[in-house]
């Protein structure tokens, strides 16, 4: 195996550690060299509400009682992932960033897309320097004259929406496949710390909000993602038939290293999206495959 160079867009604050931390420790694992761009260069950190899960509790506006955690327990990243995210802070290329305007695509190999929904991740969303940055990664090839390999997840699918192809200037998803975060997703998690959890920041779970006449959930990652495709359909959501629908769809069962029926990853061409954390690594797994597919030298 070649090991293959990979880099990871990440605002400075709130980016959802299962989504960074986890595909970091599997292509690390896999051999492969992991590097990381914020807008200024400085350094990162999650979301700290996903790491420790206080404040999402009905109680967790109260100083002295927010520790105690509930739902916050339920909502948090899992075991794995915060092993991940403090194994990952002591990484030299986390802690010392590149800046998005000194990207380059024939510095990579390939690229990978997280997400996070809390509001300071519209500085990674709403970049247009790092929308033309994807741009040209969706459209590079590499010296085997291949597709370079992107991989996206949850709200990361909306930053590749919103790249726009110099030659057509449409999104870079138009005429691809792809699955994100889907409206019953985003709306079961919004409506459950709206109404019974974190009710006094009630869109947490809401990176954009309709305003005026527009329909429920048309900012929703779900909705703007389909706007971008060639079609409706090319937006792929778990099927009827699908084997353990239940675990792939409920949002109640997160997929492991060994276990990947809860997982729903969507595959075309060189890129490969997911909705969210319960997909992470079977989505990280299955780009290392794509990564071993490319032919000569790495970066």
């Amino acid at each position: 195996m070649t090991p293959r160079k990979i880099i990871i867009p990440i605002p400075n604050r709130d980016f959802d550690p299962s989504e960074v931390a986890l595909p970091w420790q599997i292509l690390r694992a896999a051999g492969h060299i992991v590097e990381f761009a914020t807008p200024d260069g400085g350094p990162a950190s999650a979301d700290p509400l996903m790491l420790s899960g206080e404040g999402l509790d009905p109680w967790g506006w109260i100083p002295g009682l927010k520790k105690i955690r509930l739902i916050g327990l339920l909502l948090r990243a899992d075991r794995y992932a915060r092993s991940a995210y403090r194994q990952m802070q002591k990484d030299p290329q986390f802690q010392q960033p590149k800046r998005y305007d000194a990207l380059r695509v024939d510095d990579y190999d390939a690229l990978l897309l997280p997400g996070g929904h809390a509001k300071r991740v519209k500085a990674y969303l709403e970049n247009a320097v790092l929308q033309a940055f994807v741009a040209d990664f969706f459209e590079a090839r590499n010296a085997a004259g291949q597709a370079k390999p992107v991989a996206a997840i949850c709200h990361g699918v909306v930053l590749a929406a919103r790249a726009k192809s110099k030659t057509s200037g449409k999104s870079v998803l138009h005429g691809r496949k792809t699955t994100a975060l889907t409206w019953q997703l985003e709306r079961s998690a919004w409506h459950l710390t709206k109404y019974f959890a974190r009710f006094w920041d009630p869109d947490y779970y809401r990176t954009y909000r309709e305003s005026g006449s527009e329909a429920p959930g048309y900012w929703g990652v779900e909705q703007e993602i389909r706007r971008a495709l060639a079609s409706a359909a090319d937006f792929v959501d778990v099927p009827a038939d699908a084997a353990h629908r239940f675990r792939k769809a409920s949002g109640m069962l997160r997929d492991r290293i060994d276990d990947a029926r809860p997982a729903w990853v969507v595959r075309d061409g060189n890129y490969i999206s997911a909705r969210w954390p319960g997909d992470v690594h079977t989505w990280a797994r299955q780009f290392v495959d794509m990564l071993n597919e490319l032919k000569g030298e790495a970066r």
